[in-house]
């Protein structure tokens, strides 16, 4: 989510694999909000007020941000705690846990074609000329091009996420074959140790985004070999998914969560950066969790394009990753794992 500081699924998780598990198990389990909602309110009148969410340390999400300017109405926001991963945070909203969940298209992908019956209804991060996802190197390193990767070792925040497929995109795009990138090895590395694990020689290359990718930077003696908006240019990332019997059971608290999100993508995106950066203080300041709001200034953009508006290419994009790593076998069905229909600001009925 780029209005947080990180990306989603550039964390670290307790595995895909084991989330999916957990999901398939016990998907079917409507959390508190459900258990309580009636569907046929009359239009604008949530069937909940309470929707409960993982939160980000130290940044102002999408949804918090859209909670403090007022474009949730009578819908409040119930903070559970701090996720780790986009993995983990679908994970959450697919077993009951919280009412929603974002993550990098790829896992939402993983997730749904795994049996989980929840549909995203908004991108909520992406990638601009601002804001983009970078993998480093030493100055010094002899590493200049995709094929001096082979053999090496490269920082990822978890496995079957962004960078996951991003390195494979980069890898597959410049010639190499499946065989050859097998040989490239990924490496799980909390963000927050990447930095030093690539200046100590612990790996060759690292992901880094947000504070972590400035910080970095402007500590000097590492090289940009390439970033994610090169190799795609503006492109949404991850979506918010809903729990398909949450939206069945209260379609109009749906309908105020994903257009409220929408608008606070558009008051991003037209408000001054320092005032943005302002609300976000405001907002950290407010709820008291012992956070820091330093990183704040490293702010550049939303990153997500047109209103949140989910395309059918924000998942084939990444087909061939999803192929190539067994997620899917031939062609996706991109309509199978999202709906704009509660997006208001694509209708026109919401300013």
């Amino acid at each position: 989510m780029k209005n947080r500081l990180l990306p989603a699924g550039l964390f670290p998780t307790l595995g895909v694999a084991a989330a999916l598990a957990v999901s398939l198990v016990v998907s079917g389990c409507g959390g508190p909000a459900s258990a309580q909602s009636s569907a046929g309110n009359a239009p604008g009148t949530p069937e909940v007020t309470e929707l409960r969410y993982e939160g980000w340390a130290n940044s102002v999400t999408l949804p918090e941000l859209a909670e403090d300017l007022g474009y949730l109405g009578d819908v409040k926001l119930n903070w559970v705690g701090n996720t780790i991963s986009g993995p983990a945070s679908i994970q959450s909203a697919a077993t009951g846990a919280t009412d929603f969940g974002g993550a990098f298209s790829g896992a939402v992908v993983k997730l749904i074609e795994a049996g989980a019956p929840v549909t995203a209804v908004i991108n909520y991060y992406g990638e601009d000329e601002k804001t983009f996802n970078g993998f480093y190197v030493t100055q010094e390193s002899p590493i200049r091009s995709p094929r001096d990767l082979i053999g090496k070792k490269v920082a990822v925040n978890t496995l079957g996420a962004h960078a996951d497929a991003v390195i494979n995109s980069y890898l597959k795009k410049n010639g190499l074959s499946q065989e050859e990138i097998k040989q490239v090895q990924l490496v799980v590395v909390p963000p927050n140790d990447t930095e030093e694990a690539i200046r100590r020689g612990q790996v060759d290359v690292g992901s880094l985004g947000g504070v972590l990718q400035d910080n970095a930077v402007a500590n000097g003696g590492l090289r940009s070999l390439f970033n994610d908006f090169e190799l795609f240019g503006t492109f949404a990332g991850g979506q918010y998914v809903l729990r398909k019997d949450f939206v069945e059971k209260n379609p109009e608290t749906a309908r105020i969560f994903t257009t409220g999100v929408a608008k606070a993508i558009e008051w991003e995106r037209s408000t001054p950066r320092d005032e943005v950066i302002a609300r976000f203080t405001s907002i950290i300041n407010k709820r008291q969790r012992s956070e820091s709001t330093a990183a704040l200034k490293y702010w550049k953009s939303v990153g997500v394009p047109s209103k949140g508006a989910i395309s059918d290419q924000d998942f084939t994009r990444w087909s061939a990753w999803l192929n190539d790593t067994g997620i899917v076998s031939g062609d996706i069905t991109p309509s199978k794992y999202y709906t704009n229909d509660f997006n208001d600001l694509l209708k026109g009925a919401a300013s």
